[in-house]
């Protein structure tokens, strides 16, 4: 069994303190990634590798569910992954130090450019059923712990898309920033960048996963000591392709069971890098670097998720 969890990291959709006393299996994964960084693009990889088959006979979701999410009734769902008799991989938004730590399991982490995770989290709150949302967690979890916050009502989001960006970069999204933002995601990467040396820790990133699909695909599947056979890869990468993960969005996408997405397929967006290049301009490159340097993140992680120096 993994040791309590050391931190508390708890919002209005997910709440770590939902691992404590969760029983880990000697082969177990746990996907942990900051929101928008390649969850879903991790889990589809994993049920590739660990079942060698392109089509599934239950939603990604439900092969590989998310612990910490407040709209699932927690002992169902343990019940569920302990009826699992595949090899189990799980998915969490919970940084490291906030997960029952455990040498039997391997801990998989993704990070994307900060930059492109921004204009990803806008499509995300853009697409979701809020009232979807708050109906499945009420059933699950009860609302009364956030009554305050919606007696208060959704908060205004800009019309501006430049104005949103910022917001995620700066923080002032009270509300979300505790789900995503650029001070959230550098946090979750930073607890796993002070692990990566660690044998049962695996960091990937979603640029390096775009680039070479296959490769990234290969390696994760050593790290996960699961042997492929050779004529299996071509269509284990196809199906792990963007397009090919959107056009099956019923399957594919988290939660469809609540109908939580207004659109199954919009939640695959673009899935490509580089996207903040349309909203940075001028002095707003300086203005962005000077809001990382002002949170505690190590420079080598800051390049490495930047994909370089930022200048």
């Amino acid at each position: 069994m993994g040791t309590a969890a050391q931190a508390r990291y708890r919002n209005m959709i997910f709440d770590s303190g939902r691992w404590d006393g969760f029983r880990f299996r000697d082969d177990d994964i746990v996907i942990s990634t900051p929101p928008k960084c390649g969850t879903t693009w991790t889990q589809m990889i994993c049920a590739l590798l660990i079942f060698q088959t392109t089509s599934f006979d239950a939603p990604l979701d439900v092969l590989s569910p998310w612990v910490d999410m407040l709209i699932r009734d927690r002992d169902t769902m343990v019940a569920e992954l302990d009826a699992q008799t595949h090899r189990r991989f799980i998915k969490s938004h919970t940084p490291y130090d906030g997960l029952p730590g455990d040498r039997r399991v391997t801990y998989v982490c993704v990070g994307r450019d900060p930059r492109d995770v921004a204009l990803s989290w806008d499509n995300h709150m853009a697409n979701m059923d809020f009232t979807a949302f708050l109906t499945a967690r009420r059933n699950a979890v009860g609302l009364d712990d956030i009554a305050d916050l919606l007696a208060q009502g959704p908060p205004p989001r800009p019309e501006s898309e430049q104005e949103r960006f910022w917001g995620w970069v700066e923080g002032t999204f009270e509300i979300e920033s505790a789900t995503s933002s650029l001070e959230f995601t550098l946090h979750h990467l930073s607890t796993f960048w002070e692990r990566r040396d660690d044998d049962n820790v695996v960091l990937l990133r979603y640029e390096d996963l775009q680039a070479d699909l296959e490769g990234e695909m290969r390696r994760l599947a050593v790290r996960l000591g699961i042997n492929v056979a050779e004529e299996s890869w071509p269509a284990l990468v196809e199906a792990a392709t963007f397009d090919s993960m959107r056009s099956h969005a019923d399957m594919t996408a988290p939660e469809t069971r609540d109908s939580l997405w207004l659109n199954n397929q919009q939640f695959f967006h673009r899935g490509t890098c580089g996207q903040w290049r349309t909203v940075l301009a001028g002095d707003d490159a300086a203005r962005y670097r000077n809001r990382v340097e002002s949170l505690p993140a190590d420079p080598d992680l800051v390049a490495w998720v930047h994909g370089g120096p930022l200048g």
